[in-house]
């Protein structure tokens, strides 16, 4: 039916419900070692996923080899609707979000890395949950849809494709000739960097529990905290939030130049034009915020800080910063009271993104600089209309097809935005929550405006909000095309 090979379809959702059957477990476990009343939940919960994922995975075995593109896109789409329909469970049998619209929120927040959550008092729940909402981060951190392919070939399952529509940013650079390796490689960068930012948290002072939850939080840019103040629980311990810093910034990296740093490749890592750009937009708004707070005395000399209200308003600059940027979205302050400019400049920052090839959202640092540069060319465009002029990018010359795709992306991206906004607004946020909703749930950012805000939750949202935020969160973390063109009569054309 529609030349669509629908089999491995199905078969590979059965891995990817397997998956997270296992990731669930560790939280059973973990609930089980707490004691905290939601064993039995579980336990149901897991039961369902690797029972489902078993199923879909055993009678589909006489499949047909190979991947296309349209399968990938159902695959990928499909895969991350299943993965949050499994994946509320827990929050549902232990009755921690007995609503189904609230439980999805959650789930697809978590998923989809963006960090905006239903929940006022985390503080309350079981550990086993709060574990679990932070797993669902880490796991869709880097990819679920990467780590699978990591074991495809011993499958007889390509996974090109799989990759193409699941990894973020304009092309996704491959480490290894062989995908597989590539998403091996990719994943063991994101465990390791996972595990140390634990250790130093932990190092730091802060609880283990919290220091896992946090480092899974900050790696995969999603912005669940254990705390309701989020990251401004330790605003006494300046260490913690500094080594959150870094490793957001690291999270907002493109993970091929971690991949070469680490192999030594210095200057392929200092010399990419996307780097310097990032890292330059980072340090200029920290210093545009910075100043502000000194100028109109947020933070002052009877603060009581460790280093002084200098140091404090330069690592709330910094952190908040940090955290829309690279849309992780965690708070150690609420920016949005700070000042209208200040707000405003933040809302920009919505839709800015971290690099490509991140766990972060949002359009990305290259698409920018690539519509930039474009722009400029038409100048010269205009004076020389017979010259043959290329967008250049990291000393190489970009195909204007790219470019043309980059433009329809961006365009695309501001319309759905508008959409999203006006559709909030019609269910009945006002103006400022629409607007912060909107860019805060395609985007990927976590906090937003108004009643969404850094210092609040979506919780006031109605029901029919939240869902419709759920599914800006879907269509931006998987760079808009891989959702959308599903709806297109094309697709699903047999030629």
């Amino acid at each position: 039916m529609f030349g669509i090979n629908f089999k491995i379809i199905f078969r590979f959702l059965g891995i990817l419900v397997l998956f997270n059957g296992l990731f669930m477990a560790i939280a059973t476990l973990s609930s089980y070692f707490f004691d905290d009343g939601a064993t039995a939940g579980f336990l149901k919960s897991t039961f369902i996923n690797m029972l489902c994922g078993f199923f879909l995975f055993y009678f589909t075995k006489n499949h047909k080899r190979g991947i296309k593109k349209r399968e990938g896109f159902l695959i990928v789409s499909i895969g991350w609707f299943l993965m949050v329909f499994f994946g509320m469970l827990p929050f549902l049998f232990t009755g921690s979000l007995p609503f189904f619209y609230d439980a999805f929120f959650e789930t697809m927040s978590g998923y989809t890395a963006t960090g905006a959550t239903v929940i006022n008092d985390i503080e309350s729940f079981p550990k086993s949950i709060v574990l679990w909402r932070s797993l669902t981060h880490w796991i869709g951190g880097m990819g679920i849809i990467v780590l699978a392919i990591a074991i495809l070939p011993l499958l007889g399952i390509g996974g090109m494709q799989l990759f193409n529509a699941e990894a973020t940013g304009i092309a996704s650079d491959k480490l290894h000739p062989r995908i597989s390796d590539t998403a091996k490689r990719l994943w063991l960068i994101y465990v390791t960097l996972t595990f140390l930012n634990t250790i130093l948290l932990y190092i730091f002072g802060m609880p283990f529990f919290d220091a896992i939850n946090h480092a899974m939080s900050t790696m995969a840019s999603g912005g669940f905290s254990t705390k309701n103040s989020s990251l401004a629980f330790w605003n006494n311990i300046p260490s913690i939030q500094y080594t959150t810093i870094f490793f957001m910034i690291l999270a907002g990296s493109n993970f091929v130049l971690i991949y070469y740093f680490i192999c030594g490749k210095f200057k392929s890592v200092f010399s990419n034009t996307e780097f310097k750009w990032y890292s330059g937009f980072i340090f200029l708004f920290t210093i545009i915020v910075f100043f502000s707070l000194i100028n109109n005395g947020y933070y002052s000399a009877t603060d009581d800080t460790p280093f002084g209200y200098f140091e404090n308003s330069f690592r709330h600059a910094l952190f908040q910063i940090v955290a829309v940027i690279t849309t992780t979205g965690l708070v150690t302050a609420d920016f949005t009271s700070w000042s209208p400019f200040i707000t405003m400049l933040f809302f920009g920052l919505m839709f800015l993104g971290g690099s490509t090839g991140s766990t972060s959202g949002g359009v990305k640092v290259m698409r920018h600089l690539l519509l930039i540069k474009n722009g400029f060319l038409e100048f010269k465009r205009a004076l020389h209309p017979n010259a043959i002029l290329m967008v250049r990018f990291n000393n190489s010359t970009i195909d204007q097809t790219i470019v043309y795709k980059v433009l329809g992306f961006f365009i695309m991206y501001l319309l759905l935005f508008i959409i999203g906004a006006g559709v909030l607004s019609l269910l009945g946020s006002d103006f400022t929550t629409s607007i912060g909703g909107a860019a805060s749930s395609l985007g990927n950012v976590g906090p937003g405006l108004g009643d969404v805000g850094p210092s609040k939750t979506f919780s006031n949202l109605s029901m029919s909000s939240k869902i419709w935020c759920s599914i800006l969160m879907l269509i931006g973390r998987l760079e808009l095309f891989t959702v959308l063109i599903l709806f297109t009569p094309h697709f699903w054309s047999k030629s």
